[in-house]
């Protein structure tokens, strides 16, 4: 093959693999100094430089003294019948190789920067443990623990999956991805909205509970723009995108307020709020809603409740007008969770002082809050409407 003949077939290999033809040369240099060590009377060391253009090698040897330097510097460019059979085997073997390391390392520098982006993947294989997203030239990897529950997709489906960390192995680059991610909402919002694209309109805060309810604050920096209606669309059409690809998960839209009462008011939407009063150390709000909204503030097994908390960043206690006490003490109901009852199918209020409660108990006399593990942003802005999309048609509330 003559050197103009190599020079094509190298760029020919190059462009197969996806690699700089350089990568390329230096990974063929690599090669012929592993195989010009297998030759016998080989030299300490030697260097190797390739001519791109005539694609002829230079081989310069050293001897190497006593302290490690390379000395005596000399041309000991073999001739094509004198590499020798074992040479010419160690030749293929080191090229494959080098072949490989340079696939996946350019493999890894394509995702090394794009954690916090969407991609979009086909499910290659799903079980307990994990599922395999087919992302084109690689594979990622969703945990269990970054599945959404209940979310059953079959392979061959194609889904949008949050890159939350690349990992450089010795098999090349691991990518794992997300589903349950609140960063994927906001890319999701993203790609439909091209308002928040251009950054007219920003999310600000974002609380999820993957596979049921997710709340989003969103603020417009241009006062012309509604950022509730930018996300929503007409007639629901951009936040139904977003639903569609998060297979029903219901999301609310709040416009963003640098009020903090205000904020808790539009965060527990679609509640009406009478009054919220802020504590001084700004980590406490506490909500009077009228008596026929204090179900709907609280939300089911107190979902509501606890996202709002999370987007505002502070905790929550709901209290109806016109409650009264019924024996009951707040503060011993303050924390606990809700359990079903294994006979009757009913939740109850499982306090922490061991204490059990019904529903009806709980919404008459105790008190409902939720605790956080804030991500809420703050940020100056105007006042604007409350609105909300409660399910998944994107209705404003």
């Amino acid at each position: 093959m003559s050197g103009l003949d190599m020079s094509e077939a190298i760029k020919m290999l190059a462009n197969e693999k996806n690699i700089s033809v350089d990568a390329l040369l230096q990974v063929l240099a690599d090669a012929l100094v592993h195989a010009y060590k297998r030759r016998p009377g080989a030299a300490d060391e030697v260097e190797v430089s390739v001519d791109p253009q005539t694609m002829e090698f230079t081989f310069t040897a050293y001897d190497v003294d006593d302290d490690g330097n390379w000395v005596n510097g000399r041309d000991d460019t073999p001739r094509k019948e004198e590499m020798g059979r074992i040479a010419a085997q160690t030749f293929r073997q080191v090229m494959s190789q080098k072949i490989r390391e340079a696939e996946r390392d350019r493999k890894f520098e394509e995702y090394a920067n794009r954690e916090g982006d969407i991609v979009t993947g086909i499910i290659q294989q799903a079980d307990d443990r994990y599922t395999l997203l087919d992302l084109g030239r690689v594979e990622s990897l969703m945990p269990k623990a970054e599945q959404v529950p209940y979310e059953r997709p079959a392979p061959g489906d194609r889904v949008k999956a949050y890159i939350v960390e690349v990992r450089k192995t010795a098999k090349g680059p691991q990518i794992v991805v997300s589903r349950t991610h609140p960063g994927l909402i906001k890319r999701l919002f993203e790609l439909e909205v091209p308002e928040i694209a251009d950054g007219i309109v920003e999310i600000k805060a974002c609380a999820r509970e993957p596979g049921h309810r997710t709340k989003i604050a969103v603020w417009s920096n241009d006062h012309n723009v509604d950022p509730v209606g930018a996300c929503v669309g007409a007639r629901g059409g951009r936040v139904r995108m977003v639903v569609n690809e998060l297979r029903g998960e219901k999301i609310d839209i709040v416009p963003f307020s640098e009020d903090l009462a205000d904020f808790v008011a539009k965060a527990l939407s679609p509640a009406k709020v009478k009054e919220v009063i802020i504590s001084d150390d700004l980590t406490q709000a506490d909500v009077i809603v009228p008596d026929n909204q204090l179900s709907l503030a609280i939300g089911k097994e107190g979902q509501n409740a606890r996202l709002a908390a999370r987007l505002t960043g502070v905790r929550i206690d709901i209290r109806g007008e016109t409650q009264t006490d019924d024996g009951l003490d707040d503060a011993d109901y303050e924390e606990g969770e809700w359990v079903q009852n294994a006979e009757t199918g009913e939740m109850e209020w499982h306090a922490a002082d061991g204490s059990v409660i019904t529903r009806e108990q709980y919404e008459a006399g105790g008190a409902a809050e939720a605790d956080t593990d804030t991500d809420a942003e703050a940020s100056s802005s105007d006042e604007v409407a409350t609105e909300t999309t409660d399910e998944a048609g994107g209705d404003n509330a």
